[in-house]
């Protein structure tokens, strides 16, 4: 899943760790440059690199791949996410990588995430088994950008394109071309301007089902529009890593955002949900498109998800795992709206009606007990006391942590959603 960033999640500081330990364990390959000739570099190999030329700033890479001629390597930066795995040239690599400098660098990093609390992980969720496998066949990028309507965008990760657009052994693409209306892949320029000239089509299939000003939404059902689907998890797989469905859209329906204007309806971002969850997910994935992120359509997206879930009045959860940005966003989503609501409570005259429980808690606002809990004690505001839970809905603790939650994003008035819940067949529970 995946998403705008508004915060930074939190994890434990590493353990320090003694040299000769450090060095027993670490056993992937090392450019090792103790003699005066230079070792060819190879794919596996872990050596620095510079991130910022104009800074000099050297960071940990491992080879991904290379070309025939050694001048290009395709590389994955230690130190971020996969999101920027990116081809360099060889004179960006430092030929004359020792241990000691890599432990240098790791060294300074690891002193860097104990002071900022960092965490990149992106699969959290995923078995040992399934991330190796998922990162072996999606290590290079098979697209480096697409045009997108206006934008021309930088991908992020491997897309399994259609095969008469790409295939195993197919050069990269550098620029891939895709009309915004019918989600179609075009390989050259002309061949989109040719689409384009037919094509009467400016809005997503399906039925819309709000309008607030220019942002609007459509349900488009995997199963009546199957082709459109797959495309638009083809284009989603660009900016999500761990994104799984691409073929079977038939058991989902997808809720696709869009800006319009006097041109048509421009596709900002998308969720989608199963027609059917015996787990009760009110969400299978999420996407703000890359040009519209720190918008605030991201928590639009999460809110409105819920606003579906309140009409049919169920608890809804998102499907894990959650991306590293889709989990930064819910957890500013759920804290800010659990805090205002406790606010609200907590300004009541009656004494009796600042009493509230999870389970009422979780009836306002349509989330779990589960996620309200986890919530609560990340914010350290869930307490314990004679053998009992309460919540401690002091003032300045509230309006402490809402001042770090962000603010509320697009908002979405229920008043403009005009949907009622899908009667579905027990076929997509078989």
């Amino acid at each position: 899943m995946d998403m705008e960033n508004n915060g930074a999640s939190n994890s434990a500081p590493e353990a320090d760790i003694p040299a000769k330990e450090e060095r027993k364990r670490d056993v992937s390959p090392v450019i090792d440059t103790t003699t005066t000739a230079t070792k060819e570099i190879k794919v596996g190999d872990k050596v620095l690199a510079l991130w910022r030329v104009e800074d000099k700033d050297w960071r940990e890479v491992v080879i991904i791949d290379k070309n025939k001629d050694s001048t290009k390597f395709y590389v994955h930066w230690a130190d971020f996410n996969r999101r920027n795995d990116a081809w360099i040239e060889s004179s960006r690599i430092d030929l004359e990588t020792t241990r000691e400098k890599l432990k240098e660098v790791r060294e300074r990093k690891r002193r860097f995430d104990e002071f900022t609390h960092e965490s990149h992980e992106d699969h959290e969720g995923l078995g040992e088994a399934d991330l190796k496998e998922h990162e072996e066949l999606t290590k290079v990028k098979n697209v480096n950008k697409i045009q997108f309507g206006k934008y021309i965008l930088d991908t992020w990760y491997f897309s399994p394109l259609p095969r008469e657009i790409w295939k195993a052994g197919d050069d990269v693409l550098d620029k891939l071309y895709m009309c915004e209306f019918t989600l179609g892949f075009y390989k050259t320029e002309a061949e989109l301007e040719r689409h384009q000239k037919k094509n009467p089509h400016r809005h997503p299939p399906g039925d819309e089902i709000y309008r607030n000003g220019d942002v609007s939404v459509f349900e488009v059902d995997g199963e009546k529009s199957k082709i459109w689907c797959q495309n638009l998890c083809y284009l989603a797989k660009m900016f999500l890593d761990h994104k799984y469905l691409y073929y079977d859209v038939d058991p989902f329906l997808f809720y696709v955002v869009c800006e319009c204007d006097s041109q048509g309806f421009h596709v900002v971002g998308y969720f989608s949900k199963e027609k059917e969850s015996v787990n009760n997910y009110n969400l299978a994935c999420i996407l703000t498109l890359p040009q519209h992120q720190r918008k605030g359509y991201g928590k639009f997206i999460i809110n409105f998800s819920y606003a579906l879930s309140k009409i049919e009045k169920k608890h809804g959860s998102p499907e894990k795992p959650l991306s590293d940005l889709g989990r930064v966003s819910y957890e500013s989503f759920w804290a800010r709206s659990l805090l205002l609501k406790l606010r609200e409570i907590s300004n009541k005259p009656n004494a009796e009606d600042r009493m509230v429980s999870i389970g009422e808690l979780a009836d306002i606002t349509s989330f779990t007990q589960a996620d309200i809990k986890a919530t609560l004690d990340r914010l350290q505001i869930l307490q314990y006391s004679q053998g009992q839970f309460y919540i401690n809905a002091n003032p300045k603790i509230i309006d402490y942590h809402l001042q770090r939650c962000g603010g509320e994003g697009v908002p979405v008035d229920p008043s403009k959603i005009h949907w009622t819940p899908h009667l579905t067949s027990d076929r997509w529970l078989r």
